[in-house]
């Protein structure tokens, strides 16, 4: 029976952003979004865990504030059709609107929320936070973007905060977290130009984070700690684990390089010279910290562990399968790219 009502509420989770990022009118939009939050909340609330229990009622409150303001925005842009012309209110409504869509997808300065909220959610629930649920607010800012100073300053805190936040952390939820809000402010860059460039940054960001969780739930592993034990024994696994770290700090020649090349070399075709170079020094340092989990993989060889877990353990011929698309990707991605 559990199964029945997860599968619903999953079917109403897609239903909701679907209805969103096709809907024609701002009551569409705001229903969708609304189908889509309380589709997720049974998803997330586990009677026997207290810490998902709170981490819904964090998302609930948050989301339904996001909504207030939502609102709020549609009704000032309804109004100031009766009202003289002012340069204030030409924008308020537009500004309004998509700071409503940032706290709902945990941009900085907003992301105050995200990290809590996926400190308390097993790793499926995490993946959905993660991925799905970015697909509504950031096609709708993409629609509806003309403060073009406000996105700027969304991207660049958001590079920032994800960049500085994740270094001292231990908790693999929080440093995903971080992860993601770095890469918001990335993919606001590329929504901001072409809608080509967002959808293929999305995709593959989509795409790594499934095969760094697919791991992360099949070991049941929440710290870096649990990551150094287990990886003792399972030299291919850490494999896997090191190089999608890689990929998802953007470092050449894996997958994760490809979407950040491309949104860079239309910042630089665009003459944000200035932005592009400070979201590159930025992404050094997240590259630090992903490297800061990497390298005791490397060098760490002993083959007592705390955990009980052999080679045998990771035998998914999907999941590998998926890790070697992601890994060689950019080697095919460079020559589709010289054919075309």
């Amino acid at each position: 029976m559990s199964y029945l009502y997860k599968n619903l509420f999953i079917i109403t989770l897609m239903t909701g952003t679907l209805i969103s990022i096709s809907s024609e009118s701002w009551l569409g939009v705001w229903i969708g979004l609304e189908m889509n939050l309380l589709s997720i909340i049974p998803l997330m609330n586990n009677s026997k865990d207290l810490k998902s229990t709170e981490a819904s009622l964090k998302y609930f409150i948050v989301q339904a504030m996001a909504s207030m303001i939502l609102l709020m925005g549609f009704l000032i842009n309804t109004i100031k059709i009766n009202l003289p012309n002012n340069l204030l209110l030409e924008n308020l409504p537009s500004s309004i609107i998509t700071t409503s869509l940032m706290i709902k997808t945990g941009a900085a300065p907003f992301h105050f929320w995200f990290p809590e909220v996926m400190e308390g959610l097993n790793w499926m629930n995490a993946l959905i936070m993660l991925t799905w649920q970015k697909i509504a607010p950031m096609t709708i800012i993409m629609y509806t973007h003309s403060n073009e100073i406000l996105i700027t300053t969304v991207i660049m805190f958001s590079v920032i905060t994800g960049g500085l936040m994740g270094i001292n952390q231990t908790s693999l939820r929080k440093i995903m977290s971080y992860s993601s809000i770095n890469h918001i402010g990335w993919m606001m860059a590329a929504l901001l130009f072409t809608e080509t460039l967002w959808k293929w940054y999305f995709l593959i960001y989509s795409a790594m984070n499934m095969a760094i969780i697919w791991m992360l739930s099949k070991f049941n592993i929440s710290s870096i700690p649990q990551l150094m034990a287990m990886s003792k024994n399972n030299p291919k696994m850490k494999t896997f684990f090191m190089f999608n770290f890689f990929s998802l700090g953007g470092l050449p020649p894996f997958i994760g390089f490809l979407p950040k090349w491309l949104t860079i070399q239309v910042m630089v075709l665009n003459e944000m010279y200035l932005t592009g170079a400070m979201m590159i020094i930025i992404t050094l340092i997240t590259l630090y910290f992903y490297m800061r989990i990497t390298m005791p993989l490397i060098t760490l060889s002993s083959s007592s562990s705390s955990l009980n877990l052999s080679n045998q353990q990771f035998k998914s011929k999907n999941m590998m399968s998926l890790n070697s698309i992601l890994l060689t990707g950019l080697l095919f991605s460079t020559m589709a790219f010289n054919w075309i």
